[in-house]
Parts: C-alpha cells; structure tokens; sequence
C-alpha cells in the first residue's frame, strides 16, 4: 500500500510541476504579448501625433492660401474696375469721369496694393 501511495504521490507532484510550467509558459507569453501590443500601440500613438502635425501643418498653410487668395480676388476685381473705367471712357478722361466703385484711384486706397504677402514661417517646408 505505501508503494502505491508513495507512486501516486510522485505522479501528482510531477503533475503539479508539469502544471506550473504551463501556467509559466502561458504567462511569458502572455506577458511577451503584451509587450508587443505596448510596442504597437506607442507606434500608432506616433503615427497619429505626426499625422496631426502634418494636418496643423497644412491646416496653417491652407489659412495663409486662403488669405492670399482673398487679397489676389480684391486686387483683380480692383483691376477690372479700373480697366472698366478705361475702356468706358471714349478719348478723353476728365476727374469727373472717373467714377470707379470703390475709388480704386484714391492715393489713399491704393496703400494695400504695396502691402507683402505675409506667410507664416513654416508654410514652405514642403
């Protein structure tokens, strides 16, 4: 009876030990997963920071485009006025004929057509 005993005892210890090193075993892998996907993860968190950059980036260019673009509209319709005015008049032009919409002819209007293009600093990284 002790022989039998003592057998089964040393089997459900080499159990129990077999048992341990699974659970070890799953546990280094489980823990060499989560590794990988922290890996992962601050790899995407990078990805959408520079990608945010670059949006902010475009966004302040886009700005700065939009602001040009409003200025090169004032400035053509200015001079579309004025080539209007031109051509409307027949041989002469007297100061009393000149009577373009928004006095594109005034010294004092004409400041914002020597005024530069401002761009921000990083607009022209690309």
């Amino acid at each position: 009876m002790d022989q039998r005993k003592r057998k089964r005892m040393i089997s459900n210890r080499e159990s129990a030990r077999r048992s341990r090193m699974k659970k070890q075993t799953h546990l280094n892998e489980l823990m060499a997963q989560v590794n990988q996907l922290k890996e992962q993860n601050n790899q995407i968190v990078s990805n959408i920071n520079m990608v945010s950059q670059v949006y902010l980036n475009v966004e302040a260019e886009n700005s700065v485009l939009r602001a040009q673009m409003a200025e090169l509209s004032n400035r053509l319709q200015s001079l579309n006025e004025i080539i209007n005015c031109i051509n409307s008049a027949n041989s002469t032009i007297d100061e009393t004929e000149i009577n373009c919409e928004d006095d594109f002819l005034n010294p004092w209007n004409l400041l914002h057509v020597n005024q530069p293009i401002m761009a921000s600093a990083d607009a022209f990284m690309y």
